[in-house]
């Protein structure tokens, strides 16, 4: 059973940072592609960033430039840094792993920017 447990969140002014962190059991970091997504409020889920098992990375047209995906495979951690924060960023930051053809999602952490 995959678990993951996403911290990290918070209010923060526009243009201020954050780190988002998803803590996973464990090889699922190593072995499968993993994702953050974001949900804001009366809106469809959407895609922000993909690792890849590899270590390849994509990013959603609103966030490139400004996030960073990374992953340590030591710590079971996925990360998700985000610069430059606009107001429009606000939503629920979930963590996803694709494993073995099967999705699991974790609860999600809350990300304010005003």
């Amino acid at each position: 059973h995959v678990q993951l447990v996403e911290s990290g969140g918070g209010s923060v002014q526009a243009g201020g940072s954050l780190r988002l962190s998803c803590a996973a059991s464990e090889y699922t970091v190593r072995n499968n592609c993993m994702g953050w997504f974001r949900q804001a409020p009366g809106k469809e889920r959407e895609g922000v960033a993909t690792i890849a098992a590899d270590g390849s990375t994509s990013f959603a047209d609103s966030v490139k430039g400004r996030s960073t995906i990374s992953k340590d495979n030591a710590k079971n951690t996925l990360y998700l840094q985000m610069n430059s924060l606009k107001p429009e960023d606000t939503a629920m930051y979930i963590c996803a792993a694709l494993v073995r053809d099967r999705e699991y999602w974790g609860q999600g952490t809350q990300v304010t920017v005003s």
